[in-house]
């Protein structure tokens, strides 16, 4: 498969906006930088941001064993995923495919930039319809989101279906591991040299606690990588963004230590939840939330909120009538939504 063929013509042929410090990089101390119209009064944060995010990317190449040409940052998992589907998607002629109940703003950034959508729904048991899949594409399906661990079902996908699909797909299968951290699966990091056509993409918003400083990760080919920093914004990720990920990339024991602790949490909240007489179904979890199926989905959901007590009612999603998505808090917290419940129940 040739990746060039499946870009945009217009892409094919940008030039990237070359901004000041892409065009001098040296930051020694007693050179005079009066090349961007900066203010020249020290604050901290009156230059510009790196671009290209150098000192981030060697870290996370060092932590995921990857290259920094394999890697491109985004505010925000959004804004690499809207990079992608502006890359590949011509508008009013190309469609993704998506396969719900899964992670919204698949579908939002595809009519955003006025792409058709196919969508193919989760079997009973939340995987793929491999064959179903590979049936409906066509010459224009430029994407394939894979969402694993999907949200909001909780669940990886079967990695067999996952190969089978990234083989045999046509266009870009790209695997949202935003949950990945909490996953007894391995990431598909470790094959991303195997195919040309696959894109992972990441977040430091859940397992690394940084969901305000919004910086998405994504992960694929160097060309694939070159091709989204041509279109890119100039300095889309703040200079306090750069630095509080570098400080956070620096305490992966603590990171662990509390992805173990929601892990825990998470086990013993399922223990909870099943005494809870209006709790129908637990369906498996790996990742930091729950989704259960109630008996009146509105209805505990409202009585959930007049309890002081937020989460979020996925009973309009396909295949999750009556489900409510509990995410896994502190334990205080979840001691509060057990006796809470049983009150209830």
């Amino acid at each position: 498969m040739k990746i060039e063929n499946l870009l945009r013509q217009n892409i094919k042929t940008i030039k990237a906006y070359s901004s000041a410090r892409d065009e001098y990089k040296d930051a020694s101390s007693d050179m005079v930088f009066i090349d961007a119209n900066e203010n020249p009064f020290k604050t901290n944060v009156n230059r510009y941001p790196d671009p290209q995010q150098t000192d981030v990317k060697q870290r996370l190449a060092e932590v995921k064993g990857v290259s920094t040409t394999q890697i491109l940052l985004g505010n925000g998992s959004d804004e690499v995923l809207d990079l992608i589907v502006r890359a590949f998607c011509e508008p009013n002629n190309d469609n993704v495919i998506t396969l719900p109940p899964t992670y919204g703003m698949y579908k939002v950034l595809a009519v955003l930039n006025a792409v058709d959508i196919i969508s193919v729904e989760l079997d009973n048991d939340f995987e793929p319809k491999v064959d179903e899949i590979l049936a409906v594409q066509n010459g224009n399906s430029k994407l394939l989101f894979l969402c694993s661990p999907n949200n909001p079902t909780a669940n990886s996908f079967n990695s067999k279906k996952i190969e089978q699909l990234i083989r045999k797909f046509n266009g870009i299968v790209v695997v949202d591991e935003a949950y990945i951290d909490f996953s007894s699966q391995e990431s598909w990091l470790g094959r991303l040299n195997e195919f040309s056509n696959l894109i992972v993409t990441q977040t430091l918003s859940k397992a690394y606690g940084l969901a305000g400083i919004r910086l998405g990760i994504c992960y694929a080919s160097e060309f694939i990588i070159s091709v989204l920093n041509k279109i890119k914004p100039p300095y889309n990720v703040n200079q306090l963004t750069q630095y509080k990920a570098l400080e956070r990339l620096s305490e992966i024991n603590e990171v662990e230590d509390q992805i173990a602790l929601i892990l825990k949490e998470r086990d013993l909240l399922i223990t909870e939840l099943n005494s809870i007489s209006f709790i129908k179904t637990i369906y498996p979890s790996d990742a930091n939330f729950v989704l259960a199926k109630v008996d009146d989905a509105d209805l505990r959901y409202k009585q959930l909120i007049d309890n002081g007590i937020v989460v979020r009612n996925r009973t309009k999603q396909p295949l999750c009538k009556n489900c409510l998505r509990f995410t896994i808090g502190t334990q205080e917290e979840n001691k509060k939504l057990i006796r809470t419940l049983n009150q209830l129940s």
